[in-house]
């Protein structure tokens, strides 16, 4: 009976050599500590879950403070929920770390991307410009016509433009665990992981493996 995932942060990106001595580049992440803060079970919930806690924080508010006292006192500044096969073998206040994830077993991760405030279509959306000839000295990035004429007449929702880049919520799935530090609770997984350096993330056993 295990939990399916845990809280962690990105800690940035390195080399390690794997098993059969190849290079790879992978990102370090820390997993936890997470403390278990509430118990979900089918008989009073409908479903079994585990909810942790993670990274302390001293600045709660009293209904944050009382929902974490029945798991020891514990001041958490992040809570998830994820889901169980079984809650027997956990109790409140149970740290979890870094073994949950085998090595060569695969996650998904998930994380809040780096934004890149607002942008144009060339780097949101891969748009192409303007030709750069005849005289258009001021089309190289212009979106172009964005109507459809005379009917619809008007912009259909959904047009790609100009906007708010980044800052949105993305999984990352299947990603290899290469090697993991049981000492330092950091795993590493091979490729890009979404996120800053030490930005939140979800790891979660992968729900489609792949090859």
């Amino acid at each position: 009976m295990t939990i399916e995932g845990m809280l962690g942060r990105k800690l940035g990106t390195t080399q390690v050599f794997d098993a059969q001595g190849r290079l790879r580049g992978v990102t370090a992440v820390e997993v936890g500590p997470c403390y278990v803060t509430l118990i979900r079970t089918p008989e009073k919930d409908g479903y079994s879950a585990i909810q942790v806690g993670y990274q302390e924080d001293r600045r709660l508010n009293k209904p944050e403070t009382g929902h974490l006292r029945a798991a020891g006192g514990l001041k958490l500044r992040h809570l998830a929920e994820f889901r169980t096969d079984g809650t027997a073998t956990y109790s409140l206040g149970d740290r979890l770390g870094v073994e949950l994830f085998e090595v060569g077993s695969r996650v998904d991760v998930t994380a809040t991307s780096k934004g890149r405030g607002y942008q144009g279509g060339v780097k949101r959306h891969g748009f192409r410009g303007g030709p750069r000839t005849h005289g258009q000295s001021d089309r190289h990035r212009a979106p172009g016509s964005i109507g459809s004429g005379t009917t619809p007449g008007r912009v259909l929702k959904g047009t790609r433009m100009a906007g708010h880049m980044g800052a949105e919520r993305v999984t990352v799935r299947n990603l290899e665990v290469v090697t993991r530090n049981d000492e330092a609770g950091v795993i590493f997984v091979a490729g890009s992981v979404p996120g800053p350096k030490g930005g939140l993330v979800r790891i979660r056993k992968a729900r489609k493996v792949s090859k």
